[in-house]
């Protein structure tokens, strides 16, 4: 992010703070690898300790009040997705675990998946990153990175566990 955009926002709003993903967005290289890795510890809590219609529930208030969170910060920074807004990844990685079994190896396994749609992203993900902007477009490709990564580990469970 450079110097001016910087000066745009501040980690003391807390729509800002949201947006940056607890600061982890201000990584000078990989943010967004930087905001996935932030989310883990809000999905081990969801996970370890709360119902799974709460986990659900607290996903898609991510996801919806993310719309505005990313579509707010952009228009303070002047500028259509920076790379320093992750919380389109947080609530990505939300959704990617989804009525997951929690281990090491399932957070790891869906982390990877969920970057790899997130950085590849395959049709109808492009399509969207391309032509949908605003706040909804921010979070719509993560939103379907998180929704073929949960369905890509639901489908190994369901084929490869014993």
């Amino acid at each position: 992010m450079d110097k001016q955009i910087r000066q745009r926002v501040s980690l003391f709003n807390p729509i800002h703070f949201l947006a940056l993903g607890f600061g982890s967005g201000l990584a000078p290289k990989a943010p967004g690898t930087f905001g996935t890795i932030a989310a883990l510890p809000l999905v081990v809590l969801l996970s370890l300790y709360s119902s799974l219609s709460v986990y659900l529930l607290i996903t898609i208030l991510a996801s919806i009040v993310g719309i505005w969170i990313c579509g707010k910060t952009a228009d303070d920074m002047q500028v259509h997705d920076d790379s320093s807004i992750v919380w389109d990844e947080v609530a990505g990685m939300l959704i990617t675990m989804f009525a997951v079994p929690l281990s090491w190896q399932s957070l790891l396994l869906g982390f990877v998946l969920f970057r790899v749609f997130d950085i590849l992203k395959p049709w109808p993900i492009s399509y969207l990153d391309k032509h949908v902007h605003g706040g909804f477009g921010i979070m719509i490709d993560d939103v379907l990175a998180g929704l073929f990564a949960c369905l890509v580990l639901h489908l190994g469970f369901y084929f490869f566990s014993s």
